[in-house]
C-alpha cells in the first residue's frame, strides 16, 4: 500500500517492495503485528455503497478513576459511564484513494459532573497518483477535544477539563526513484482554546494558547533493500500562539534526524534515529532549548503470538499560561501484545518520561502502567478491560500525585 503517513515524517513507513510483485510471498494473518491481525471469522464486513466501504461502530463502557482531579491535596474518587460512536469510510477505487473516520466519545462522571466531556472529531486522508512514481498526499482533521484536569499542559489549579477545538490540513508530495525516494510538504494546524475553572469558582481564561502552527516538512530514504534503508528527515515549524502582554508563548524550531529502517525475517521490525533540535522562545525566560535528539520504533517478533514493542523520543513542548514555560520531555515505553488465543489479546507496556522545565526551578519524572485485555466475541462485538497507574513525581510537591484507573468496554463494529 502507498505510505499513507507520509505526513509524519517522523513515524516509520514501510520499507518499498523492491521484488518483482509476482513472486512475492502474500503475508498470512499469524505473520502481521499481533495487534493490527485480523482473522477472517472476526473480521468486520462493512457495508458496501458503490466504490464506498463503510464499517460503523459503537462503544459503551464505565471506568473508576482513584484521583479524579489528579491531585495529592484534593484527592477524589468516582465511576464514570463512556459512550461512544464510529464512522470509518474508504474509497475502493483502482487507483487514487480517500479515508475518512468520524468519531464522537461522551463520558459522565456519578459525583463530578464537572468532568463532563464530549468529544467529536473527523479525520481523513487522501492519496492522488500522479503516476508510477509520484503521489500526491493530503491529510485534514477538525476536532472538538478537552485536556484532562492533571495533565502536563492542564492549568495549575484546574478542576475542570479545558476545551479546545483544532483544525489542520496537510499536503505532501512524494517520489520515487528507484532505491530512492524522497517527500516534502508542508502542515498548518489552527487552536482555540476555552477556559476552564478552579477549585475557588474561579475562571482560568486559556485563550492566550490559541494561534497557528506552521510546519515544513521532508524526508529522503534510500533502500539498499526491501529489507534495510537509511533516512534522513527534518522539520521546520512556527508556533504563533496568541500568548499575553509580558508572557509570549511563541516560538520557532527545527528537528533534524538520520537512522535506518530494518526488517529482519519479520523478526524485528521498525526504525531508529538521532540528530538534533531546537527550539527558540520568544519568552527571554525560557530562550532556546536545544541539542542532540533521538526517536526510536522498534517492534521485535520472537514468536507469531508475541511482540514486543520498544518506543523512545525527545521533544520540546509547552505548558499551559498559568505556568508558561517550555518543557524538555524525554520519554521511553517498553511493552509488548500476546494472542492468548486468536479473539483474546493481551497488551501492556511501562512508559518512563522525564519532564525538564525551562524558565523555572521544576523535574518532573512519570511512570505509568497500562494493561489491556481484549476478547472478540464474533465479527462484530468485543469486549476489553483496561488497567492504568499513572504517578507524577515533581520537586515541587503539589505537582506530584499517583491515580489508578479501572475500566470495562463493550463494541460493536459492523
Amino acid at each position: 500500500m502507498p505510505p499513507w503517513n507520509a505526513q509524519q515524517v517522523f513515524e516509520p513507513m514501510p520499507l518499498p517492495q523492491l521484488a518483482d510483485p509476482d513472486v512475492r510471498e502474500e503475508v498470512a494473518p499469524e505473520d502481521k503485528p499481533v495487534r493490527s491481525r485480523s482473522y477472517p471469522e472476526y473480521q468486520a464486513r462493512g457495508i458496501r455503497a458503490g466504490s464506498w466501504m463503510f464499517n460503523p461502530s459503537l462503544t459503551a463502557g464505565a471506568f473508576y478513576d482513584s484521583n479524579v482531579f489528579s491531585s495529592n491535596i484534593n484527592r477524589r474518587s468516582d465511576v464514570a459511564g463512556q459512550l461512544g460512536a464510529g464512522l470509518n469510510a474508504q474509497t475502493l477505487w483502482e487507483r487514487h484513494g480517500i479515508s475518512i473516520r468520524a468519531l464522537t466519545n461522551s463520558t459522565w462522571y456519578r459525583e463530578n459532573p464537572g468532568l463532563d466531556e464530549t468529544d467529536a472529531s473527523i479525520k481523513g486522508t487522501g492519496r492522488y497518483d500522479i503516476d508510477k512514481h509520484t503521489v500526491l498526499l493530503g491529510a485534514f482533521q477538525a476536532a472538538y477535544l478537552h485536556e484532562g484536569v492533571g495533565s502536563l499542559s492542564s492549568p495549575e489549579g484546574a478542576v475542570e477539563p479545558t476545551p479546545y477545538s483544532v483544525v489542520g490540513a496537510d499536503l505532501t508530495l512524494r517520489r520515487e526513484f528507484g532505491r530512492l525516494s524522497g517527500s516534502v510538504g508542508g502542515r498548518v494546524d489552527s487552536y482555540d482554546f476555552g477556559s476552564t475553572v478552579a477549585q475557588n469558582g474561579a475562571v482560568i481564561d486559556q485563550s492566550s494558547r490559541s494561534g497557528q502552527v506552521y510546519a515544513a516538512h521532508g524526508r529522503v530514504e534510500y533502500a539498499f533493500s526491501d529489507k534495510t534503508a537509511v533516512f534522513t528527515s527534518g522539520e521546520f515549524n512556527v508556533r504563533d500562539l496568541r500568548g499575553s502582554p509580558g508572557q509570549p508563548l511563541s516560538s520557532d524550531g527545527y528537528r533534524v534526524y538520520s537512522g535506518f529502517a530494518l526488517e529482519l525475517t519479520r523478526l524485528i521490525h521498525g526504525e531508529v534515529a538521532g540528530g538534533y533540535m531546537a527550539q527558540r522562545f520568544d519568552s527571554p525566560s525560557i530562550g532556546t532549548i536545544q541539542g542532540p535528539t533521538y526517536r526510536a520504533r522498534l517492534t521485535w517478533s520472537p514468536s507469531r503470538r508475541l511482540d514486543v514493542r520498544l518506543k523512545a523520543e525527545q521533544l520540546v513542548t509547552e505548558a499551559s499560561e498559568t505556568s508558561s514555560t517550555g518543557i524538555l520531555a524525554n520519554a521511553i515505553q517498553l511493552g509488548f501484545d500476546y494472542e492468548l488465543r486468536r479473539n483474546v489479546i493481551l497488551s501492556t507496556f511501562g512508559t518512563y518520561e522525564k519532564d525538564s522545565f525551562k524558565g523555572q526551578d521544576r523535574l518532573d519524572n512519570v511512570y505509568a502502567l497500562d494493561a489491556q485485555l481484549k476478547y472478540l466475541l464474533n465479527n462484530v462485538t468485543s469486549l476489553s478491560f483496561q488497567y492504568r497507574y499513572l504517578r507524577r513525581d515533581s520537586n515541587i510537591p503539589e505537582f506530584s500525585y499517583d491515580k489508578h484507573q479501572v475500566g470495562i468496554n463493550a463494541a460493536a463494529r459492523f
